[in-house]
């Protein structure tokens, strides 16, 4: 089986969810015999993540707008490229590069799946383009598609509201690996990032408006004299919010509570999952957070949202799910960090849960199966 996967970027920084997604599948695809290509733009493309796809065959298209992700291309190169797979596998439809190549694949008659990614819904920025997108052709990438890939139950509905029949769309979620965040020494973290002797309440993505940084920042401040023995660390590539941030931290006096810390590589990244004491996923919309991955590897509770596709976490025991909202953060902070919760416990309780479900060594065959069930049809 020949398969393509096809994604605007695999950028560690910006990539975000869909990025990590659409590496590690391609990854486990090839471990599992399956010639895997991936079509990328080189857009943050770096060296170490091209190394890291070994038995992966991949095609980087120089990126010449960051905005949109428009691609410098050669129309017969593509098109050879997509006649001698058997099956496309398109990661989000909001851009052009997946827009071409659905136009390629349904000229030679090339059968695809489409995965949304959690961006079906127009929210953020530019929604006045995305209704134009979607009218001229966002819309037909995904009723044609020949199956429909949803990351979490709740996602069916968005796959539905373009006009999906139930019965095309497969639910597969997001994975990590069971050798993921394995580097831990919490004195090294504190003393490398000047972090104080209290306990951590640890952010861990985009500091953008759709995963509620600000939430999380106003909640913690209302909170400041309550949680006194606390401090709150930011880990993540600015975008768009660090400013408004940091003014917030000023204008409640906070400053020596509130650490940002930008964008980390794996170790640090690690090294700051095992200090933490709580992860908080203050997300607005948000279909299935990886953050709540990494915090099951790490043994970690977590305080979520309603809005990132995790609502079990509080019905086994591993953390909290509140509105997402200032006031549901803080009655959160409060049961958790002030109340009778047992955290060790509840860390332990989501590690079982996450390498139970949600590793990649088990999800890549529902790729698999996917992918041999479309191609018999």
């Amino acid at each position: 089986m020949k398969v393509l996967n096809v994604i605007a970027s695999l950028d560690p920084v910006t990539g975000g969810g869909s990025g990590e997604r659409s590496f590690q599948m391609s990854r486990f695809l090839a471990r599992a015999k399956v010639e895997c290509s991936i079509l990328v733009t080189d857009a943050g493309l770096t060296p170490e993540r091209i190394n890291a796809l070994a038995g992966v065959n991949v095609v980087a298209l120089p990126c010449i707008n960051k905005r949109f992700y428009l691609v410098s291309f050669s129309y017969s190169r593509l098109k050879e490229l997509i006649r001698k797979v058997d099956i496309i596998h398109l990661i989000n439809h909001w851009s052009f590069l997946n827009a071409l190549v659905y136009f390629i694949a349904r000229r030679l008659h090339k059968p695809y799946v489409i995965c949304g990614a959690g961006a079906l819904p127009l929210y953020g920025r530019s929604k006045a383009l995305k209704i134009l997108y979607n009218f001229i052709v966002g819309k037909k990438i995904i009723r044609n598609a020949a199956a429909c890939i949803a990351i979490t139950a709740d996602e069916v509905r968005h796959f539905q509201s373009y006009g999906v029949a139930q019965d095309k769309i497969t639910v597969i979620p997001n994975g990590i690996t069971s050798d993921s965040l394995l580097d831990e020494d919490d004195a090294l973290f504190c003393k490398k990032f000047k972090i104080g002797p209290k306990r951590i309440i640890l952010f861990a993505g985009r500091l953008n408006a759709i995963k509620g940084p600000d939430l999380l920042l106003e909640a913690f401040c209302g909170l400041q004299d309550k949680l006194s023995d606390c401090q709150l660390v930011f880990m993540g590539p600015d975008g768009g919010m660090l400013a408004k941030l940091q003014k917030i931290t000023e204008s409640y006096g906070v400053k020596d509570k509130v650490s940002f810390l930008g964008y980390l590589g794996a170790r640090d990244k690690s090294l700051a999952y095992h200090a933490a004491d709580l992860l908080v996923i203050p997300s607005r919309q948000e279909a299935m957070s990886i953050v709540v991955l990494e915090a099951g590897v790490a043994g970690k509770p977590v305080l979520l949202t309603d809005q990132c596709g995790f609502n079990s976490i509080g019905e086994i025991g591993a953390g909290q799910v509140v509105a997402a909202s200032v006031e549901g953060l803080q009655l959160g902070l409060m049961e958790l960090l002030k109340g009778q919760a047992d955290l060790t416990a509840m860390g332990n309780n989501l590690k079982k849960f996450i390498t139970a479900n949600f590793l990649w060594d088990s999800l890549v065959n529902e790729y698999i199966k996917l992918y041999t069930g479309v191609l018999s049809r």
